[in-house]
């Protein structure tokens, strides 16, 4: 049976429990032969790999998706677990411990805080917030009631990562210079306006649900000849919408730019500013170059280190990279040109040291990797810790997002205090550092 409950049940008995149990301290000790009972909130696309990958020798006894079509599939995958439309609903299951939440990226904080602040574990896909603010919260919020987080960042626990990091911090290359990071998103609709028409919803989608903290708008179905019937909005094509995604650098940021971050040590960015067009109030635009400035590290050349990102087909100048001939730069990667060469990383492959023939006799001695979802699921249970826990991806998911914002206001440099979280110099910025949500869909902790 899809369990509903109303906006209002809901908010008065989340009410009564935070005045009950202001603050959370996990009591649940596991065995070595105990299971997690886990639950998964958003269960098609990426969201079925996580809850099949999170859930190995456990108990599946909660799934939630909007669309009737995913469910349906969901609950012939796992008979023992009760299914809901509406996750506020499944957060008032008692027996749940862990939830994995990958939904569309606006509802990723409010579902996570609700879940950090009943006790569960959680596992939220990248980007791990829609804005700057929700991010910290979302770090704070998870130390304060003491569960185990990891964001869905996985190349993290890659071998090829853990290498990098190595080859960078080892000095391999020498000192970073520079860094670039790219990738080929967009791969769906971007710099397009809001159309005037709407089509009926369909029966097997909860429209209301799906905007959930979002504004109300019409729903929009699929154009002729649209690719794999996708509508306008669901599912996949809102990664591009202002409201819903934070396109093509929100949504790969978080994989590439993490070892560009986590190999030189880099702490919040001081200044940020995009080369590219700006969107148009409505979708992210096709293309953008964004820079950005941290305080030098141990591992970088100078008082000050530059990273910079490219998506919709830029990539960095070739000759930064001294490929063997026939080769070109990935439509995904990241590149760090150090004193004494160069490394490049292919997204989801090794590095690779440049010039070949200078490095032709280094032993790179790859490091081993790990089960990013298991990694999880194992902290969950006591065994271990998580390395995308968010501490780390809370500061590293800012990062990224403050690229979005600088998106917004093209050729200026804003300037981020992170400690206040605020910029301090373009006041219009500071609109998009946080946002408001729906009225009947507020979060006790995003205020």
């Amino acid at each position: 049976m899809r369990m509903q409950t109303t906006r209002r049940t809901f908010l008065k008995n989340a009410a009564a429990a935070s005045v009950a149990v202001p603050t959370f301290v996990s009591s649940s000790v596991f065995g070595a032969n105990d299971r997690l009972n886990i639950a998964g909130i958003g269960v098609g696309g990426k969201g079925r790999g996580d809850i099949e990958n999170t859930s190995q020798g456990q108990n599946v006894v909660a799934i939630c998706d909007v669309d009737d079509r995913t469910l349906g599939a969901a609950e012939k995958k796992y008979p023992g677990a009760k299914a809901y439309n509406d996750w506020r609903r499944l957060l008032e299951q008692t027996d749940i411990d862990a939830v994995t939440v990958s939904t569309p990226d606006h509802m990723h904080a409010p579902i996570a805080i609700s879940a950090m602040q009943l006790g569960k574990h959680v596992y939220v896909q990248k980007p791990l917030a829609h804005t700057v603010h929700e991010a910290r919260q979302m770090q704070l919020l998870a130390k304060q009631y003491g569960v185990v987080s990891q964001m869905g960042n996985q190349g993290h626990g890659s071998s090829s990562y853990r290498t990098l990091v190595k080859l960078i911090q080892n000095g391999t290359i020498g000192k970073v210079k520079e860094a670039h990071a790219w990738s080929n998103r967009p791969i769906w609709p971007q710099g397009i306006d809001r159309p005037p028409t709407s089509d009926p919803v369909p029966g097997y989608l909860h429209w209301d649900l799906w905007l959930g903290v979002a504004k109300t708008r019409p729903f929009v179905g699929a154009s002729e000849g649209s690719k794999r019937e996708r509508g306008l909005y669901h599912p996949f094509n809102w990664r591009g919408w202002l409201d819903f995604g934070v396109g093509a650098l929100g949504d790969m940021g978080c994989h590439i730019i993490d070892p560009v971050v986590w190999s030189c040590g880099l702490g919040a960015p001081t200044k940020v500013w995009s080369n590219g067009p700006a969107p148009n109030g409505e979708t992210f635009p096709n293309w953008g170059i964004i820079n950005y400035e941290f305080a030098g590290t141990h591992f970088t050349v100078g008082d000050a280190f530059r990273m910079t990102w490219y998506d919709g087909g830029k990539k960095p100048a070739p000759e930064l990279a001294p490929l063997p001939d026939g080769e070109s730069l990935p439509d995904n990667g990241s590149l760090f040109v150090g004193e004494k060469g160069v490394l490049l990383c292919k997204h989801g492959g090794s590095p690779q040291l440049l010039p070949t023939n200078q490095f032709a006799g280094i032993d790179v001695n790859e490091v081993a990797g790990h089960d990013h979802y298991m990694q999880w699921t194992n902290a969950c249970k006591g065994e271990g810790k998580t390395s995308s826990h968010f501490d780390y991806a809370g500061p590293l998911t800012e990062t990224v997002l403050l690229g979005t914002i600088a998106i917004r206001f093209p050729g200026q440099a804003i300037e981020w205090d992170s400690d206040q979280l605020k910029v301090t110099n373009v006041a219009a910025a500071n609109a998009f550092v946080r946002k408001s949500y729906r009225d009947g869909w507020q979060v006790k902790g995003l205020a």
